[in-house]
């Protein structure tokens, strides 16, 4: 009989939704959000509906992130639209490509 766990969606790792909880902190600081960083749906749009950032503010961000985990980011990516498509998205590139 098959385990219904090996079914489910992996959660998170302790350490994905802690690397998750801290960028969530660093843009509520950053971009001065009416937001608590729990309350942040980590599956949730960045960009437009959802937290509502604007290019400007992914831009912020895309700084903050370099400043803080050592990854670069380019304006003209095409992995732009995909990495900051949610919290949860752009953890998962954080811990991939982070250098400090």
């Amino acid at each position: 009989m098959p385990d219904n766990a090996s079914l489910m969606k992996p959660a998170a790792s302790p350490a994905d939704a802690g690397l998750q909880r801290e960028i969530a902190e660093l843009l509520v600081q950053a971009l001065n959000l009416e937001v608590a960083a729990g309350d942040i749906d980590p599956d949730a749009p960045l960009y437009g509906e959802g937290l509502g950032l604007d290019s400007i503010d992914i831009l912020e961000v895309a700084l903050l992130l370099s400043k803080q985990y050592g990854i670069q980011l380019r304006a003209d990516s095409p992995e732009n639209q995909q990495i900051f498509r949610s919290l949860s998205q752009l953890g998962t590139y954080v811990a991939q490509h982070r250098t400090k």
